[in-house]
């Protein structure tokens, strides 16, 4: 049975963030708010955690997950980063956007795409997020958070609750936080490609040149 936290969503209670990070760390499935949509996430280390995170989403190794990070730096840590997409990120982060790169050694294989060897790599502007990242100390691996028969993610945490309480260790309801996943960028090739057009703004990668 699922845990229950309503967190500020701009002045996340400590004390409730510290008990998140915990569950996290004991190889919880949480559901957590993002910039862009409520989000399942878990440990990246936790093989069972990843099994159940990749069974609510109905995901196999040919389905990238998201790994979010606190900074740049971070990301910078788990993907190959070259000078021109370092750019490219720095103006978009922290924001809506999952930056699809190459993954490095820092992560285990099973984490990223079977095929292709990456991940979705994002830093979130959302403080009750950004909190958790803080207090965990490392990435979270994450998934939009989707119920089965829907076409868009729930923007009510008591409705996740309702339908995945026996599935989940924890909800934290941080508020409506919108229903409009990241906009999402492959970087792997030699010019940036849009594939999915989200809530990130497309019109700020013409500043980036």
């Amino acid at each position: 049975m699922a845990q229950y936290f309503v967190i500020h969503p701009t002045h996340p209670q400590r004390r409730l963030i510290v008990q998140a990070a915990r569950i996290l760390r004991d190889g919880g499935v949480i559901a957590y708010p993002t910039d862009s949509c409520y989000a399942f996430g878990c440990k990246t280390g936790d093989t069972d955690a990843l099994a159940r995170l990749r069974r609510l989403r109905n995901f196999d190794e040919r389905h990238h997950l998201t790994l979010m990070c606190r900074d740049l730096s971070e990301i910078a840590t788990y993907a190959r980063v070259d000078n021109a997409r370092f750019r490219l990120l720095k103006a978009l982060t922290p924001g809506s956007y999952t930056f699809i790169l190459e993954g490095t050694r820092e992560l285990p294989r099973r984490i990223l795409h079977a095929r292709r060897k990456t991940i979705g790599l994002r830093v979130p502007d959302h403080p009750v997020a950004s909190a958790l990242l803080e207090e965990l100390d490392a990435p979270l691996l994450s998934a939009t958070l989707m119920l089965s028969g829907r076409t868009l993610p729930p923007n009510d945490a008591e409705e996740i609750r309702e339908h995945l309480e026996r599935d989940l260790d924890l909800v934290i309801d941080g508020g409506p936080c919108g229903i409009e996943p990241t906009t999402i960028i492959d970087l792997t090739g030699e010019d940036a490609v849009i594939v999915r057009q989200g809530k990130g703004d497309l019109s700020l990668l013409g500043s980036t040149n």
